[in-house]
């Protein structure tokens, strides 16, 4: 099976979980696996494929953030209800330059509840490894919200690798949301056939310098929503990420990312700005905004970036 087919047939797979409510495309899409969900450990994994790397041949940044938060919150979540909504205040990434390639593997435990605050927030740790090598340490601080009004929440399911592969849906039987999931997915195809990557064009990253730093979009829609349908939190990291890539040459290399989740990723477009704050000799800072829905500030980023050995 070529990769085309492959990437087209797991959409329509992730669209078939996805009518199962409780959990979101994206998680669908990527096939995450959990393996263990505990508030003391939780152990997910996802493996690298044509339908997530990028050109180096490394898992994009986006859905390494996405494997990341959800398993991060699922530590929270476990200490509540399956259905609980939770909402990421900070998530924090140190990548240690390892091959991010093969399997990944995310192994997360909570840390504490936040004191003396009038909302639930939990804090925890997680490590994302591949190949038997850390590939980075981070934290990150959920908050338990209620739903929107209105928006009923359903526990949200742990697939396993090991269960039951579901069955595809036919392209005859799609509903309005699911064609227009499907036609994203087959533009995206037919982009990467002319340059880059399926889940750069896929999740609309469109990035470009300008003086001083870079600028970058996406276009919101149900490909890149979470369970409540705003832009999932990993795939808002990885915007961040792409969009300070950008303002740098290729010589640098990402380090470290820390954000703060400071409102909704609503709106049909989402836009990032970056400025370089510091361009040293061995060492590059980049600030990243965020903002989405009547320029509403989503989130702000910082990055570090090392220049790579020659």
């Amino acid at each position: 099976m070529n990769d085309a087919i492959s990437i087209r047939n797991r959409i329509l797979r992730g669209l078939a979980l996805n009518r199962t409510p409780g959990y979101h495309f994206t998680g669908n899409f990527l096939s995450l696996s959990f393996e263990k969900n505990t508030e003391q450990e939780a152990r997910l994994s996802m493996a690298a494929g044509p339908h997530n790397i990028e050109p180096n041949g490394n898992v994009s940044y986006g859905a390494l953030a996405v494997l990341a938060d959800i398993a991060l919150a699922a530590n929270v979540r476990a200490g509540h209800t399956p259905a609980s909504r939770l909402a990421t205040v900070q998530m924090n990434l140190q990548f240690t330059g390892a091959p991010i390639t093969g399997r990944l593997q995310a192994v997360s435990g909570l840390q504490t509840y936040v004191q003396d605050i009038t909302s639930v927030q939990g804090a925890g740790q997680v490590t994302v490894s591949a190949n038997g090598k850390t590939v980075c340490h981070g934290v990150g601080t959920f908050m338990v919200l209620n739903p929107p009004k209105g928006v009923a929440l359903y526990p949200m399911t742990h697939r396993n690798d090991s269960d039951p592969e579901a069955a595809l849906l036919r392209e005859d039987e799609l509903q309005r949301d699911e064609r227009r999931v499907l036609a994203i997915a087959d533009a995206a195809l037919a982009a990467a056939q002319k340059g880059g990557t399926f889940i750069r064009h896929f999740w609309g990253y469109d990035t470009h310098a300008v003086t001083g730093g870079a600028s970058g979009k996406l276009k919101n829609g149900p490909h890149v929503g979470n369970r409540v349908g705003h832009l999932q939190g990993g795939v808002t990291m990885g915007l961040g990420i792409a969009t300070a890539e950008a303002a740098l040459p290729a010589s640098w290399m990402l380090s470290a990312v820390t954000a703060w989740y400071i409102s909704p990723g609503e709106g049909r477009v989402i836009k990032a700005k970056s400025k370089i704050i510091h361009h040293g000799r061995l060492t590059s800072v980049v600030r990243t905004e965020i903002t989405g829905k009547n320029n509403r500030r989503v989130m702000e980023m910082i990055t570090t970036h090392a220049h790579k050995a020659s």
